[in-house]
């Protein structure tokens, strides 16, 4: 019987590239920023951070939710994830008041997470706020040696941010665990009591691609048999990843957001996918959103626009994401010009 790795690496084997182009059309033309002094965090004694981005985001009631990750040092980096709400009607008009108050409401606990809660993606199921995350930490290994390891993490809040729960996900077949040596960038797509269905991001065979998945919500647990590769990265891409929480656009279609890291420059480039509800890819676009011009392009890491919210509010498609890891950027398009990019797809 082989072991879910070796199975994971079949799979891989068996998904082609080759579905998309290096065309780059910049479609999320409404732009703007929060850095790290635009913000006050309220119950922390450092109330303000040195960096500020890669935020998950929602909207409820007219209000736009961000959950941005935080860092206050350069000499461990640690961080946490911080929320900040803003009227939604005043972002689209670029009308952002400052200070924009804010508070944490998740960070580093325990050890799997000890070196920071990162990069969120958020979405709710009924009253409550589900949370992926970057857990960065250790974990005990062969001969009890203390092992980096990146897992992915989840935690549970009530509406009004109060933790209920956290944890982290492991890969299952009922006989073996297996955790990868990286398990991020991941979303929901739907969930329906303790089941639910997810993209998720792993490492199989030093391949960094999208995946989709089942998984049990009581015990944080994908099941090894439903995940299945759906998007690799192109000839001249080192990797792919979900940026993005899904947004349901029709009975069956959801769209996300994912990203790309080029091999010619190290840029980070971001496009969208058509999903359906199981995670079977129904069309995709080349990249529509990309860093350009300074305050996009520098930063502690340059030439980066990344994650990880995605909020559909009338016809506005706002993407709210982190600009080269210091500061938030939202980038707000109309939905009908977004989806005229997308290209079916259409062997699933």
């Amino acid at each position: 019987m082989i072991n879910i790795e070796e199975n994971l690496k079949r799979k891989l084997e068996s998904c082609a590239a080759g579905i998309r182009n290096q065309r780059s059309s910049n479609v999320f033309e409404e732009r703007y920023y929060i850095g790290p002094e635009d913000l006050y965090v309220k119950n922390y004694i450092r109330s303000k951070p040195i960096a500020v981005f890669n935020p998950g985001a929602l909207e409820k009631n007219g209000m736009l939710h961000v959950f941005p990750r935080l860092i206050f040092d350069y000499y461990k980096y640690t961080s946490s994830v911080g929320a900040i709400s803003l009227d939604i009607e005043k972002v689209i008009k670029g009308k952002i008041n400052q200070p924009i108050e804010t508070e944490i409401i998740l960070w580093p606990q325990h050890l799997w997470e000890f070196l920071g809660c990162e990069d969120a993606r958020v979405s709710l199921n009924d009253d409550n706020l589900y949370m992926l995350y970057t857990g960065k930490g250790y974990f005990y290994g062969e001969n009890n040696k203390l092992t980096r390891r990146d897992v992915l993490g989840f935690a549970e809040f009530t509406d009004t941010y109060e933790l209920k729960r956290r944890g982290y996900f492991k890969i299952s077949n009922g006989n073996e665990d297996f955790f990868p040596v990286s398990n991020k960038d991941s979303a929901f797509i739907n969930i329906d009591g303790n089941d639910a269905t997810m993209l998720i991001r792993i490492e199989v065979q030093d391949t960094l691609a999208c995946w989709r998945a089942r998984a049990d919500m009581e015990t944080l647990t994908l099941n090894a048999e439903s995940i299945e590769p759906v998007l690799l990265p192109e000839k001249w891409e080192h990797k792919v990843g979900w940026s993005t929480n899904t947004v349901k656009i029709s009975d069956n279609e959801y769209l996300v957001g994912w990203h790309a890291v080029l091999k010619d420059n190290l840029s980070y480039k971001n496009g969208l996918a058509l999903v359906d509800k199981d995670g079977k890819l129904l069309a995709i676009s080349d990249y529509l959103l990309f860093p350009t011009g300074l305050n996009e392009e520098y930063g502690d890491r340059a030439m980066v626009i990344f994650g990880d919210g995605l909020v559909l509010y009338n016809d506005y498609l706002l993407w709210i994401g982190g600009v080269s890891d210091y500061c938030i950027g939202i980038f707000i398009a109309r939905l009908e010009d977004v989806m005229k990019e997308l290209k079916p797809y259409s062997n699933h």
